[in-house]
């Protein structure tokens, strides 16, 4: 790259907007950071819709090539043609930086084969292959290449580095980026405040404990319903989301009226809980919450958290213990239970930790904050 030119960055995720999903949100944001920046940004993604054919487009003025996709195995996506796209996207568009996001074991193969010596990889660690045990087993050696060959690795939090086999042998390497929520899309309209007011009205004199997040396994809501067993009549359980569990889900909590299933919720609706609850309900149980996105929304609004230990998550990162909530061990349910009345019983504990967690978020996940962090490395490289 001459003096004066513009650094050339190519961004490669699994898929992008209008694809909604943690990673593909934090690529968009990585080329947000950037655009006022000398820069020039293209993405490579996977087409989101199955089956389809390749497409160009542009996403607010940066240019997105989506290679079709044919298959999807273990969540990962296959396509016929990643592979000579990949290939001449490097060669047309000589990027001085590729922004890697992982897990992509099918595009890494690619990306080993045909990045040049004198780019710069950063390889952005999302989190641990953990679950499909046989793709991790058979992606090891290209994880150790893809970490030899990086010039700096991203981690959301320090907690990741020091829990995560991978990063952990190579610290010297790492940085820490903590993802950030959207402040934009949290601002509650007149009318909004309002829905907001007539929802507390509806559960007035109830302590609203929110949940939210798909029905996975590693949400943990399983811990969350049986908590709730153990509370008094004062408790709204309120759990957003469906999924594969939605079901059984359902079936643990029929006969506790305390919990309320309120299915896939629009923005405004969804703003209109996280205003009026008390406490803010993160169950989740593994390291595949590598974060937290939806606990710092939470904890945005002013509301303390109850959160597992999830050794080497970004959670207890996230959400401090006695500082901006409570964290009890992991599946724990009467601790969790004895939390949640705990924080129910204490006003003035409540209102101290929710403080507090709305003053961590601001000032440690918000755009802003995330931007300085991505201009600053790309800089030094």
């Amino acid at each position: 790259m001459t003096a004066g030119s513009k650094k050339r960055v190519l961004h490669i995720s699994k898929y992008y907007y209008p694809f909604v999903g943690g990673v593909e949100q934090t690529a968009k944001d990585c080329v947000n950071s950037l655009r006022n920046e000398n820069v020039e940004q293209k993405v490579i993604c996977f087409n989101h819709i199955p089956h389809s054919k390749d497409q160009i487009d542009k996403v607010e003025g940066i240019e997105v090539i989506r290679c079709g996709q044919q298959l999807i195995v273990a969540s990962q996506a296959l396509s016929a043609t990643y592979g000579a796209l990949l290939k001449k996207t490097i060669r047309v568009f000589k990027p001085d930086v590729i922004i890697f996001h992982y897990p992509n074991p099918f595009v890494a193969f690619f990306l080993l084969r045909y990045i040049p010596k004198k780019t710069k990889l950063v390889l952005y660690w999302h989190l641990d292959i953990v679950k499909q045990k046989f793709i991790r087993k058979f992606f090891k050696h290209q994880n150790y290449k893809l970490l030899e060959r990086a010039d700096k690795i991203v981690a959301t939090s320090p907690n990741y580095i020091e829990g995560s086999f991978w990063l952990s042998q190579k610290k010297e390497k790492c940085v820490v980026v903590p993802s950030c929520i959207n402040e934009e899309r949290l601002f509650l309209t007149t009318e909004e405040h309002q829905k907001a007011l007539t929802l507390r009205e509806r559960y007035k004199d109830k302590i609203v404990c929110l949940a939210v997040g798909r029905h996975v396994p590693y949400k943990g809501f399983e811990y969350l319903i049986r908590a709730s067993k153990l509370l008094d009549d004062r408790f709204v359980i309120a759990i957003t989301g469906k999924g594969p569990l939605t079901g059984e889900l359902h079936k643990l909590a029929e006969d506790d009226p305390k919990v309320k299933f309120l299915g896939l919720v629009s923005d405004d609706e969804l703003k209109a809980y996280l205003q009026i609850c008390d406490i803010f309900c993160f169950s989740s149980i593994t390291r595949n919450e590598a974060f937290g996105l939806a606990l710092a929304e939470g904890m945005y609004f002013g509301h303390p958290a109850v959160t597992f230990t999830i050794p080497g998550s970004g959670v207890n990162y996230v959400n401090l213990n006695g500082t901006t909530g409570l964290e009890v061990p992991n599946r724990n349910v009467k601790a969790y239970a004895d939390a949640l009345t705990k924080l129910a019983d204490d006003v003035e504990l409540r209102t101290k930790l929710g403080d507090a967690a709305s003053k961590r978020v601001t000032e440690n996940f918000l755009f802003s904050s995330y931007q300085k962090h991505i201009v600053q490395l790309i800089k030094s490289l």
